[in-house]
């Protein structure tokens, strides 16, 4: 059993019969009165977000997890295929499993990553912070209209659409941030 003082970002632990993310934590050491330990934890099945206190030095049980790097293959209707890297095993999962985030972002051969907990079990998946993709469809950009950085909508080929720069054209490789669904650069060839 580890205790608070083990907390650091990024942990699992399982509390409340439900594993949880650490995002932020705070050591507090009031006046008066014993310290305790202020945190921000992340459900992993549901996303959820809560603000929880624990007593300084409260036993905690750390879930040990496994990251495997995968590539994503296909999809058919709800059924998500990837790809073991190493050992070219497949393994399927649920669109609600893996969320709307990333599938807004999941085209052929994007590498992701995927946690699983001891039981063998999907925690989590994590694509890459920046991706570059294809702009299939936009409307096209006026010459000398970019003085003040105006944006347009585009269609990712994966299916999204975000704001980009006016001078973007159809058929184009941009950088996207996936965390942000923001335009980051154009990719030149």
């Amino acid at each position: 059993m580890a205790s608070t003082a083990d907390f650091k970002n990024g942990l699992i632990i399982n509390h409340k019969n439900n594993l949880w993310k650490i995002i932020e934590f705070l050591h507090v050491k009031p006046g008066k009165g014993s310290a305790f330990v202020r945190t921000k934890l992340k459900n992993i099945k549901t996303g959820q977000v809560v603000d929880e206190t624990f007593r300084s030095g409260h036993k905690i049980e750390i879930i040990r997890i496994e990251a495997i790097d995968f590539n994503y293959i296909y999809n058919d209707g709800s059924l998500y295929y990837f790809m073991n890297k190493e050992t070219y095993e497949q393994i399927s999962l649920d669109k609600n499993i893996i969320g709307q985030n990333i599938l807004d972002f999941l085209i052929e051969n994007t590498e992701v990553t995927i946690t699983f907990d001891p039981n063998n079990n999907p925690v989590e998946i994590r694509i890459p912070s920046h991706i570059n993709i294809k702009v299939i469809k936009t409307d096209p950009g006026e010459k000398g209209n970019t003085a003040q950085g105006g944006t347009k909508p585009a269609t990712l080929e994966s299916g999204v659409i975000i704001n980009v720069p006016l001078f973007i054209q159809e058929n184009e490789l941009i950088r996207v941030d996936t965390r942000d669904k923001k335009y980051i650069e154009r990719i030149k060839d």
